[in-house]
Formats: structure tokens, sequence, C-alpha cells
């Protein structure tokens, strides 16, 4: 857990964590004028300032660690910071929510025709405010981004909402017609929760603690594959915890693929199929239980590449990988 006496310090530390330019598009005004509610007078404001808004990030989430470190409290700090990534990220949905019902509202306009100036000035505020939220909310996202960035670098474990996903947007909104921009709006939300990619599997038992092995044997498939997509099985620790650490480090889009308990007793082995149906286009499996052996097995049956750790791989000085074709 890194500690800083100086805010130069902690500034420079934290300044690769996430890109300048994320924060640049993010706090960009790319419309003329903005309103957050349909109440609310247009206001020609300018944006906050990208370069502050980061220093601020940076100093609310990572002080706090600071200021708990070696005292008693120390083991608070991840939960507080927890909450206040959370925070972020709670407006972010609010902000969806409330562009959800702004965007239906002019999509109900966009299909009336009506030639009068009134009916195009009602297309005109629905459109600003689609825009305007829509700016907000990728703003409040690249905070939530760079605080979680924080809290992963200061407790190793990536930050995640304790339901629902987590995706970000960048704003790419100008003058365009109503329909077009419900259409993208549309695409961009399908893509933000169906990233593309070659998806890689990793599963393994709870009680795996090899990170060396899993970490580097992903770096490998990250070379050869840097568009690839993670997927886990969505375990808290062990071998499915250090998958997502990776991805989180590496930047890389993870999906987790927690169990459906209406299948009841074969809720896991239901999302072993449903993982093999995906065609992923390699796979590691750590010793575990009879659900990565039935993974393993469902994997070699497809064809998928596959590698195979066992805790007996890892006795004494031994760090080698078994490869299973």
């Amino acid at each position: 857990m890194a500690r800083f006496d100086t805010f130069r310090d902690f500034a420079t530390h934290y300044a690769d964590l996430t890109s300048a330019e994320a924060f640049t598009a993010a706090f960009t005004a790319d419309i003329a004028s903005a309103q957050l509610s349909i109440v609310d007078e247009p206001t020609s404001a300018d944006m906050p300032d990208e370069q502050q808004a980061r220093a601020c990030v940076e100093q609310m989430t990572g002080d706090l660690f600071t200021l708990l470190a070696d005292t008693r409290l120390a083991p608070l700090a991840p939960r507080i910071a927890w909450g206040m990534v959370h925070s972020f990220h709670k407006v972010a949905q609010q902000l969806a929510a409330q562009e959800d019902d702004a965007a239906r509202e002019l999509g109900e306009l966009a299909r009336i025709s009506d030639p009068s100036e009134i009916h195009a000035a009602q297309i005109e505020d629905r459109q600003r405010l689609c825009q305007s939220l829509h700016e907000a909310m990728a703003a409040i996202e690249c905070m939530r981004d760079h605080a979680a960035e924080v809290y992963r670098v200061e407790t190793g474990r990536p930050w995640s909402a304790t339901g629902g996903s987590r995706t970000s947007r960048a704003l790419t909104a100008s003058q365009i017609e109503a329909r077009d921009f419900l259409a993208a709006r549309a695409q961009e939300r399908r893509e933000a929760h169906a990233p593309s990619g070659p998806l890689v599997v990793v599963s393994g038992g709870s009680n795996w603690t090899e990170i060396d092995a899993i970490w580097n044997r992903l770096d490998l498939i990250h070379a050869r594959i840097p568009a690839m997509v993670l997927a886990t099985t969505a375990q808290q620790k062990g071998a499915d915890l250090i998958a997502a650490r990776w991805a989180a480090a590496r930047g890389v889009p993870s999906v987790h693929f927690r169990l459906e308990r209406r299948h009841g007793n074969r809720a896991a082995f239901k999302r072993n199929e449903q993982l093999v149906n995906l065609r992923p286009v390699e796979a590691i499996i750590c010793e575990g239980s009879g659900i990565q052996a039935n993974l393993a097995q469902r994997c070699r049956a497809a064809g998928v590449p596959l590698t195979i750790y066992r805790h007996s791989d890892f006795a004494g000085d031994r760090d080698d990988e078994k490869e299973v074709a």
C-alpha cells in the first residue's frame, strides 16, 4: 500500500492511473449549452477544469489511506474508500436513468410528424437534455474510474459495484438529428455491456494463491491478443480474484459470470456450458473442485487451447506450468 508525505508525491504517483486524455474528453463541453433538468434554464457555463477534477479525485480518495495508515483505524480505509467510489457510481447510475427517461420522451416526440415550431422546440429541448445528461454522466464516470484506480492501487483489489454493471462512455454528441442521436445512444449502450474481443476464460479454486502463474500467463496471452476480454467464474477470492486484479491493472475488460441460482445444483455446470458456448480462444484453469474439472473437460472437447495449473506444480521451488492441448 503506497504512502505519501506531500501532495506532490501523491499526484506524481497517481499521474498515470487514468490517462489525461480520458479527462480531457470527459470534461470538454461539446454542446453550446446544457441543462440537467427540464425545469432548469440552459446554461453556457464551462465544464470543470479536467486537471483540477483529476487532482481532486486523487486527493479525496488517496488522502484517506494516508490519514489512517499505521493507525488503529487503518482496516477501515478500504471500506470508506469503496463508499467514496460508489458515490460517484451511484450518481452516474441516476444520471443514466434520467437520460433513459429523457430519451424515451425524445423518441416519442421524434415519431410525431408535426412541422410546427413548437414541436421543433420541444425536440430541441429534449435533445439538449439528453446530451447534457450524457455529458454529465461521462464526467462522473471518468471521476469514478479514476477513484477506482486509486482504490485498486491502495488495496490491491479492483473496485466493483455490489450489483449491476460498471461501464463507461465518452461523449461524442454534436448537432445531430433526434433519430440519429437515439440510434447512436442505443448502439453505445449495447457495446458498453457487450465488449467485443476474443474471450479468455479463467477459473480456479477459491484457495488458489499462486498469483505469478496467472499473471504471467495472462500477460503472455495479452501480448498475443491485445483486444482480449477476460471472463471469470466470479468468485471473490482465489484464482478468479487474482485474474480480476490482473484485468484491472492491465485495463482489460472483464466479464464476471455469476451463478444463476434458478438452476439449483446444476448452476455451476450450466455456467460452464455457457462459457464454452461463447467460444473462448483460450482458457486457464487452476486446480479446484469438480466444477473446474468439468470446465476443463468441456474446453478440451470444444478444442479450446487450455492451460491447467495444479497445486503440485508449485511444490518446493518449482514454477512450471503444464500445457494441455
